[in-house]
């Protein structure tokens, strides 16, 4: 019987196997909170949406403001899945329905943050706080 290692996860209050996407994902949780100042309450993990497809999806990290809307919506990947095209068009699929102002991508090595700017999202040049998200 192969024993998987098991990580906690604040965000949804149990422990889940480790893989190497959960790795990141975990990391980038400290990283919103540590640096970034957004307490653990304020965001949710594996946040399950219908898609405008009619596909069910998860985001891996979703940010919310003090008000309780969606901030912020992240996709996380394995350290050597390249962060191309492909997976911003993913978390976009996500901001079709959340409707945030931010947008981030990360696999542990490359971390890319955007701003809604009018109709687009514009590179950001390092993550927002969570003031500013609020």
């Amino acid at each position: 019987m192969k024993v998987t290692e098991k990580v906690w996860d604040a965000l949804r209050r149990k422990e889940v196997p480790l893989t190497p996407e959960e790795r990141v994902r975990q990391w980038f949780i400290g990283i919103l909170n540590s640096s970034c100042g957004v307490p653990m309450h304020m965001m949710m993990s594996e946040v399950s949406m219908k898609c405008l497809s009619g596909k069910h999806q998860r985001a891996d990290i979703v940010v919310y403001s003090r008000s309780g809307a969606a901030a912020m919506a992240v996709e996380c990947k394995r350290p050597e899945v390249p962060l191309g095209q492909d997976v911003a068009d993913q978390v976009l699929r996500y901001n079709n329905v959340l409707g945030v102002k931010y947008l981030a991508i990360t696999n542990g090595v490359s971390t890319f943050a955007f701003e809604r700017v009018g109709e687009g999202y514009v590179p950001m040049e390092s993550l927002p706080s969570w003031e500013d998200m609020a």
